[in-house]
């Protein structure tokens, strides 16, 4: 079915919903590498004028990706829930739109999984970057695991202590001091430089005794490959969150080493780890997904499909293993798929927005590549609209500069002036244990911060352990 608007004089012809939702979307550089982008700013309007009229029921009658072929695409299809989409089935994206802006949040969460993710990307699409901030702030999604995140007034931070040698006690150092600035309710997450299986159950059981020895509130996580991690559990290391970067489509995924199917059984074997361990669980939500716009491209695995429309479909693979954390890692893969601070910005705005709408307690790594065109101003920037849109976590990197994986992001430092600026505290759980530390006190980081004796003495036992 063909797709034509006529624009002062000009008429635009788009030969499918595919290529109508890629010129639609706003300009990426990674878009531009796939050849699918708008050619002008005039057939991009043009684009998104036709796609306002497009009805929600033609996107769920017209897959993008087809399912015989692509089992996320089956998935998406075999999980959508009709009796949810049963109030917005008569709606245009452009009046999808409407509704966003003009219903309050508790009515958006009821019909998260009526709405597919293709849905979620077109009306993305149309909606400027304050429409984002608003409409996602207005959905709470809590999850639950060692502690609670995402609920009203709840900013939380991951504490990652990367290595560059997976050295333990560095690592150990490094939460020390982010947990010493109020950080690390969402998790204290390592990137491991290796993907050795002793490696990674040396710092699984290091961070476990860190929680344990300071009765922290948090969960931890090593984030290798998911069969890493099963085998490093196998071997006795606890595993509280199973970690796994995933993507918008099955081609994607199985360049990333995983299948749905491992992804369930990695699901059931944690929960029934956690069965077998005497820790005082909030909830029982054990996955851990990152994703990012870019990556099915990288993967040559994107069949034709606009990388915006290919995040939200791997927020819909997320959605079914209810996980407790997922985040977009904005600007990692680099410039040939975000270039600059404007699209960067923008990715971060769309994927916590399409997350939320979605169902998914989303946080954001806002980080960005040294050649890319951006810096520290680009990343507060970005922080604070994900702050104002109610984004339930973002990262805590010592100085904001990761000295494993080379890239930039948010410091724990950048974590508390946001805190600050918009009233916002940790998870609760976690906030209690930081006043009962001497961390915090009245809410905020007591003036001793930083230099917690009592919390670094008790820290040294931990260190003559590893």
């Amino acid at each position: 079915m063909a797709y034509r608007y006529s624009l002062r004089g000009e008429t635009f012809a788009f030969h499918d919903l595919k290529q109508l939702f890629a010129a639609a979307n706003e300009l990426k550089s990674g878009d531009q590498l796939a050849g699918i982008v708008a050619v002008t700013e005039k057939q991009r309007a043009a684009a998104k004028l036709v796609l306002a009229d497009v009805s929600l029921e033609e996107i769920l009658r017209n897959p993008l990706v087809d399912p015989d072929r692509d089992d996320v695409s089956r998935l998406i299809l075999d999980t959508h829930d009709p009796l949810a989409f049963a109030r917005i089935r008569s709606l245009t994206v452009g009046e999808l739109r409407e509704f966003l802006l003009s219903s309050d949040g508790p009515t958006l969460t009821s019909l998260s999984r009526g709405i597919i993710p293709e849905m979620a990307a077109a009306v993305a699409k149309l909606m400027s970057n304050k429409e984002l901030v608003y409409v996602a702030r207005k959905i709470r999604v809590v999850s639950r695991c060692r502690n609670t995140l995402g609920e009203e007034g709840v900013f939380a931070v991951r504490v990652q202590p990367n290595h560059p040698t997976d050295d333990v006690t560095g690592i150990l150092l490094s939460a020390i001091d982010g947990l010493a600035m109020g950080c690390g309710d969402a998790v204290i997450g390592v990137n491991p430089a290796t993907e050795s299986v002793d490696r990674v159950a040396d710092v699984l059981r290091a961070l476990d005794r860190l929680i344990d020895t300071l009765q922290i509130p948090t969960q931890a996580c090593c984030l290798s490959h998911i069969t890493t991690q099963l085998a490093a559990m196998d071997r006795g290391a606890p595993v509280d969150l199973l970690f796994q970067s995933i993507g918008g489509t099955q081609q994607t995924n199985e360049s990333f080493g995983v299948s749905l199917p491992m992804l369930r059984e990695g699901r059931e074997r944690t929960l029934e780890s956690h069965n077998q361990r005497p820790v005082p669980w909030a909830g029982n939500q054990v996955m851990y997904f990152e994703t990012g716009q870019g990556s099915s491209l990288s993967a040559e695995a994107h069949h034709g499909v606009d990388q915006l429309t290919l995040e939200a479909r791997a927020y819909g693979v997320a959605r079914t293993l209810d996980p407790f954390l997922v985040n977009t890692v904005v600007g990692f893969i680099g410039p040939e798929y975000l270039f600059d601070e404007r699209q960067i910005i923008r990715a971060g705005l769309e994927d916590h927005f399409m997350g939320k709408l979605l169902g998914l307690p989303m946080g954001c790594d806002v980080c960005y590549t040294n050649h890319a065109e951006a810096d520290q101003n680009s990343a507060d920037n970005l922080l604070l609209l994900l702050a104002a849109a109610g984004c339930n976590y973002v990262m805590g990197v010592p100085c904001a500069d990761d000295v494993m994986l080379n890239y930039q992001s948010t410091s724990y430092h950048d974590a508390v002036l946001t805190r600050e600026l918009f009233g916002l505290s940790p998870a609760p759980e976690f906030a209690r244990w930081l006043h009962e530390q001497g961390i915090f006190r009245d809410g905020q980081l007591a003036p001793a911060h930083g230099e917690p004796s009592a919390l670094f003495g008790r820290m040294a036992r931990i260190l003559d352990q590893s």
